[in-house]
Parts: structure tokens; C-alpha cells; sequence
């Protein structure tokens, strides 16, 4: 996934650092991500959901609001309000690069903050929100015992999360007029809450709220027992994998036409877990598959293994083969299904050389219907001439180019 490092004025000049996220093949669509109360662009969920949204064609934007992370200003003088001027601006310099999103995601107050801004920005048509509060004013509750210091002195420094922040009076004067009711009732563009219900930071009741107030179309998915900043990777990668598959029911994600040499288009494979051997597989902005190894090989088994996708492609292909053939004959084939198993035997034992081995496919075949002996042993005889069945018994050229 390339990643262009860009700098943008936000909502008083000061210059916002942000990441965009690119697709490796056609740019289809354009997504924002707006982060977390005091968080950053960089936080987990942000990442594994660029990653997965770019891997299906959109690019990404996330960035820092003003006074955090590499942005300029100072947070003290920010405000709820502040932050949704950010993401206009955001959206502006996308769409002056002829990139306008048509995707916001935001995550706790950045999801209030999308929320608001969300009727302001034509081309936006969804919107999700992760883990946010119902009533932006929420996050007031991080330091309470800050409240009545912030009240008399107009500003006071308090610790969240073990770093120190100045938080300002007109903050606290902000979030608490910030109400979100009137927004999500004018909202038209789809919205997709997502919400764990042991939350402990924002409890489930804010995304019922949100839910409630909000018109169709709309969607609600749990996060299940992920925590407020969604940090396990496979919470990321679970809220990576709902949105992308809801999003491309709203965007416009018609793919060009396949380039000369690929007739049914690239197969792209990209890491998901630099850490284990999780990859992104994705044919076209449409079809999408998890690979993996098994833990006992130092993955995660959350995907299938790399011969799992070949046997299954030799399965499949089987299967349509037979499919096909007992349609055109007008057979009774009810039901068709292959299991597929694969091995690594001595090649001696195929009549090849000695100390060399090949790969040894096996197939087992239930064919279901009131067929007859003959038409049995012809689709069998048919089995055999599958495309992926062909191609595996001949010789194969791979062809490798550096980017």
C-alpha cells in the first residue's frame, strides 16, 4: 500500500499532518478517518482500516487534528467545533485533487465529529462511526476532577492516558453545546454504527442513541468484547473487513476494464500483519479473502493457507466444470461437491526422478440426482478437463517483476 505524506491548512491555517493511504491498483473511491479524543492518525484500528479499505481500491486520508500528533497549533485553543472544521477542510483539499470522499469514518469523538460534518460535504455518501459518544460532552467525564480548575482559570493541564494535555475553557463550553440529534436528522448519507457493549469508556447506550436518532438508511454491528481504542489486531481487522463490505453497497466502486495479459484482472496480495503472515487477497474491489498459516507455523489461521487457495481453486473450477457440462446435456445433476486434498509425495512415485517430489492432488467427488451409470463415469471424464485441473498437470511459466 503506497503512502503519500501530505501536509494540509486546517480550520486556522496551521498546517495538519496527515497519511494517504493509496490503493496499488485504480483509485475507485475516497474515504476520511478522523481519529479519537487525544489520539492520533496512527492508532491501530486506523491503520488495519486504511489498509483493508485501500486493498479494495479507496484511498484514505488520516490525519491529526490540530495540536496533536505532527499538526500545528496548540490543543488548548481547540475546540469540538474546531475538529469538524478540520474534517471540511480535509475534505476540500481532497477534492481539490479530484479526490472527494464519498466515506467518513470516525472513531469515538472523531465519530461525533463526522457526524457533524457530514451534511457538509456534498459527495459524502456513508458514514460510520466507531465506538462515539452520543453526546460529544462525554468526553468531559476523562477529566472530571480538571472541571472546576478549567472553569476558574480558563485552562488547566490534565493527564489522560499518561500524557499531559491543556485543556481550555471554551473546549469544555464547546462539546457541552455540541448536541448531535439535529445532525443525524438531517443526515442523508448511510450510516453504520459500530459499538462494543462492554465499552467501558462510551457505554453501549450512546450508540443506541445515535441508532435511534438517526433516519434509514442505517446499520448497527457490534464490536463484541474489543475495548474503547479497538487495540487488538483482530478487532481492527473484524472492523476493517464489516466496513468494507458495508461501504461498497454506497460507493461507486465500478473497477476499469482489466489490462491486456490479465483477463479477469489482478489478484493482489498484500501483508495485513507484518508481525505473523495475515494477507490481504483482493480480486477486484468486489471479492476479498483473508490468507494465513497455521499458528503451528507461525501464523494466526485466520485465512486459509496458500495450497488451501490452490486446492480450493481446483475444487471450484471441478465443480463449475461438471456444473456446466450436466446443464448443456440437461442431466439431473441435483447437487455437485468436491473435497480436495494435497500432498508433497517422491516423484519416483509418479515414474518422475528419483529424490524429487511433486505435488499430489486428490479429489473426491459427489455427484447428487438421479444420474444414471454412464452419465456418472462421463462427469467424471469431464472432471478431468477443468481449466485449473489442466493447467496444474502441464507446465506453468511465472514471470516476477520488482515495483
Amino acid at each position: 500500500m503506497p503512502t503519500e505524506r501530505i501536509t494540509f491548512p486546517g480550520h486556522d491555517g496551521q498546517s495538519l499532518a496527515a497519511r494517504l493511504d493509496l490503493p496499488d491498483g485504480p483509485h475507485l473511491a475516497t474515504a476520511v478517518f478522523a481519529h479519537c479524543f487525544t489520539c492520533g492518525k496512527d492508532i491501530v484500528a486506523a491503520r488495519r482500516i486504511a489498509s483493508r479499505l485501500a486493498a479494495m481500491g479507496l484511498a484514505v486520508l488520516r490525519f491529526d487534528f490540530t495540536g496533536l500528533g505532527h499538526s500545528g497549533g496548540e490543543f488548548a485553543n481547540t475546540s469540538f467545533t474546531s475538529n469538524v472544521e478540520d474534517l471540511v477542510k480535509a475534505a476540500g483539499y481532497l477534492a481539490d485533487r479530484g479526490m472527494a470522499p464519498g466515506l467518513l469514518i470516525g472513531h469515538s469523538l472523531g465519530g461525533a465529529a463526522v457526524i457533524r460534518a457530514a451534511d457538509r460535504i456534498d459527495s459524502v455518501k456513508a458514514v460510520v462511526t466507531l465506538a462515539a459518544p452520543h453526546d460529544p460532552a462525554h468526553v468531559t467525564h476523562a477529566f472530571a476532577e480538571a472541571l472546576p480548575r478549567i472553569e476558574q482559570r480558563g485552562v488547566a493541564e490534565v493527564d489522560l492516558g499518561g500524557r499531559r494535555f491543556c485543556i481550555g475553557h471554551d473546549f469544555v463550553r464547546d462539546v457541552q453545546d455540541a448536541a448531535l440529534d439535529a445532525a443525524l436528522a438531517r443526515m442523508k448519507a448511510a450510516l453504520l454504527v459500530m459499538h462494543a457493549p462492554r465499552d467501558e469508556i462510551v457505554g453501549i447506550d450512546n450508540a443506541t442513541a445515535i441508532f435511534a436518532a438517526k433516519k434509514h438508511p442505517k446499520s448497527f454491528v457490534t464490536l463484541d468484547d474489543a475495548d474503547h481504542l479497538i487495540s487488538r489486531a483482530e478487532d481492527a481487522e473484524y472492523a476493517a473487513g464489516v466496513i468494507a463490505a458495508w461501504s461498497r453497497r454506497y460507493l461507486d466502486l465500478r473497477a476499469p476494464a482489466p489490462p491486456p495479459g490479465a483477463p479477469e484482472g489482478v489478484v493482489r496480495v498484500s501483508e495485513a500483519d507484518a508481525k505473523g503472515f495475515l494477507q490481504d487477497v483482493q480480486s477486484g474491489p468486489h471479492h476479498h479473502a483473508l490468507a494465513d498459516e497455521p499458528v503451528a507455523y507461525g501464523g494466526t489461521n485466520r485465512g486459509m493457507s496458500p495450497y488451501g487457495f490452490l486446492s480450493a481453486g481446483l475444487g471450484a473450477c471441478t465443480s463449475m466444470t461438471i456444473r456446466m457440462y450436466a446443464r448443456r446435456k440437461g442431466w439431473p445433476l441435483r447437487h455437485v461437491s468436491v473435497d480436495v486434498c494435497h500432498d508433497k509425495v517422491h516423484a519416483q512415485d509418479a515414474g518422475g526422478a528419483a529424490g524429487d517430489k511433486i505435488d499430489h492432488f486428490t479429489r473426491r467427488i459427489t455427484l447428487e440426482g438421479a444420474l444414471d451409470d454412464a452419465q456418472r463415469k462421463r462427469l467424471l471424464e469431464i472432471a478431468d478437463r477443468c481449466p485449473v485441473h489442466r493447467t496444474l498437470e502441464r507446465a506453468s511459466k511465472v514471470t516476477t517483476h520488482l515495483a
